[in-house]
């Protein structure tokens, strides 16, 4: 992988982790188009170190939250810090189950198959095109609104599901203030991409032995600085309901990839 594909792949997944549009099928579409030749370990352990990078922007964006959450964890007592931890966790139930079940199976999915990144992505439209529509609420996140947020995050492991879109769409329906909903969404999936790194680390699938360390550390940073501005702009459009934008851009480029599946 040259030093220029990983800059851009970056800035894609750095935009699309964040923004509604799905990271994992832009960076489908980005491999199918650069023509990514890399070995699965070399491609599994790129997207693992650009989402990492993304989970770092996350933590960065939202410190005053996370120094508030780690602040509250450790009165141990049943405050609001505590109770919001007990509910990342109930979201992070589905995806952690499904995740370990059907492994192959979801890693199978990502080999390139752009018409189905293109029908995922129009799955995505539909939900964005709904959720705009909901009235804003003042409505907190509650523990079984937690878990069908999670269910929704689990069914976005899916390549073409945004899993930002799916999750701050899903909450947004069930009634919950759109900022609020924006914030969990966000939070909700750092503690599952840590899990994942650890796992795949233990387990040695990184081999990190063979990685080109400079295309590695040019992708990290073009997504981490991406992922700050991408994190703080949505936000931004989420509180002003303007995610119908994101739907169109969904439906044009799902309908671009399922076309091109037959062309190519």
């Amino acid at each position: 992988m040259e030093a220029l594909d990983a800059i851009l792949l970056g800035i894609i997944q750095g935009f699309t982790e964040f923004l509604p549009v799905s990271s994992s099928g832009h960076l489908e579409l980005g491999k199918a188009i650069l023509g990514d030749t890399s070995v699965p370990e070399e491609s599994l352990l790129f997207t693992v170190v650009l989402h990492f990078a993304t989970a770092l922007s996350t933590l960065v964006v939202f410190r005053k939250d996370v120094i508030e959450i780690i602040s509250g964890l450790l009165k141990f007592q049943w405050n609001e810090e505590t109770q919001f931890t007990v509910k990342i966790i109930i979201s992070m139930l589905p995806a952690v189950i499904i995740g370990l079940l059907f492994e192959e199976q979801l890693e199978a999915l990502f080999g390139g198959s752009i018409a189905f990144v293109g029908a995922m992505l129009l799955v995505t439209a539909v939900l964005l095109w709904l959720a705009d529509k909901s009235k804003n609420t003042g409505k907190p996140v509650t523990k079984r609104d937690a878990f069908i947020i999670g269910v929704s995050q689990a069914i976005a492991m899916l390549p073409g599901i945004s899993r930002s879109g799916a999750t701050i769409s899903t909450s947004v329906l069930l009634g919950n203030d759109k900022g609020k909903a924006a914030r969990f969404s966000f939070l909700m999936v750092v503690p599952l991409i840590i899990g994942k790194i650890a796992k795949d680390i233990l387990s040695g699938d990184l081999a990190a032995e063979s990685a080109n360390f400079t295309t590695l550390g040019l992708g990290f940073i073009a997504a981490f600085i991406c992922g700050l501005i991408a994190c703080t702009w949505m936000i931004s459009l989420v509180k002003k309901s303007k995610l119908r934008y994101f739907a169109v851009y969904c439906v044009i480029v799902g309908l671009i990839a399922i076309t091109a599946s037959f062309l190519i």
